[in-house]
């Protein structure tokens, strides 16, 4: 026997309202890291003999800094989705659940915001 409602048949939503969109966001922004991360990965292979005035370079022209801003944004913000569902899952008091959801939150932006700062100083 099921424990949803008829309504939250209908409309496809769980108890919490949101898990559906959550676990499809999540997906999606996996999907988009995995060319992203082989683009990364195979740019580092490249430069590993590199001195520093090539990487800046290289992180100066407008393919590479779109497509690092793009692996930063899209990895932090699947990284603050599975940190998310960690805590819903895992940490049952409210008042820490809300804290660890603050944390998260602050310290994803701070780091995008930084991280953005960082590559468009020096691409710009």
């Amino acid at each position: 026997m099921s424990m949803n409602t008829p309504i939250s048949k209908v409309r496809g939503l769980g108890s919490a309202r949101s898990g559906t969109e959550h676990w499809w966001m999540q997906k999606i922004a996996a999907v988009a890291l995995v060319p992203l991360t082989i683009w990364f990965v195979a740019s580092i292979v490249q430069m590993t003999h590199a001195d520093y005035f090539m990487v800046r370079t290289w992180l100066a022209s407008p393919v590479s800094a779109t497509l690092i801003l793009l692996y930063i944004v899209i990895g932090l913000y699947h990284l603050r989705l599975g940190l998310q569902a960690v805590v819903e899952d895992y940490i049952h008091g409210g008042g820490m659940k809300v804290f660890l959801q603050f944390a998260i939150l602050f310290g994803c932006t701070i780091i995008a915001v930084t991280s953005i700062f960082s590559v468009l100083k020096i691409a710009l």
